[in-house]
């Protein structure tokens, strides 16, 4: 009868155990909303936009004018896009097809710097603020300290101007219609 009680108790310890661990996941890990497959996303996440205001402003405080060349677009546009290079004698700038863009789900933003004739550039070694410093690569930084992935730091197709929030989901799951939280809702 003793051995019956305490391999009973063993159990409901280890199940309490097991128990204490979900919940201490579901408590750590986001909690991802899966939305209507027709919802169309009309802007970007807040905390992007936050993150994107903080930038240029911390930009701003060290001499770097940011200005954000494209964000949020439509499958429309980003067609359009993946045909640049592929359908004309322009360079390819995207190998992202619709819906394979952190841009199409309001995660993403290109910039460019305008220097101090109030030129937009995209040359990455301009040094504006006469630092020694190569001010894209500064503003890259600061995006990193932010929680921005760089484009600058991927592998398979460099790409300077983008800066991504992915939340931990990839592509496949917001093709699926999972989206990050968005604090009040």
């Amino acid at each position: 009868m003793k051995a019956i009680k305490h391999f009973t108790l063993s159990w409901i310890a280890i199940i309490l155990f097991i128990g204490l661990l979900f919940w201490l996941y579901e408590q750590t890990t986001p909690s991802y909303e899966r939305v209507d497959g027709e919802e169309t996303v009309s802007e970007l996440h807040p905390d992007v936009q936050e993150a994107v205001d903080t930038l240029i402003d911390r930009a701003d405080d060290i001499d770097i004018e940011v200005v954000i060349t494209d964000g949020l677009r439509t499958e429309e546009e980003q067609e359009t896009l993946y045909a640049r290079g592929r359908e004309n004698e322009e360079d390819i700038v995207t190998h992202a097809r619709a819906g394979e863009s952190y841009h199409n789900y309001g995660l993403a933003v290109d910039y460019a710097i305008r220097n101090h004739d109030g030129e937009v550039i995209w040359d990455i070694h301009y040094d504006g603020n006469n630092n020694g410093e190569s001010d894209w690569f500064e503003v890259a930084d600061i995006a990193k300290d932010l929680g921005f992935e760089w484009g600058g730091d991927f592998n398979s197709f460099t790409d300077y101007p983008h800066l991504q929030m992915t939340f931990g989901l990839s592509i496949s799951e917001l093709q699926q219609g999972y989206r990050p939280p968005v604090e009040g809702e």
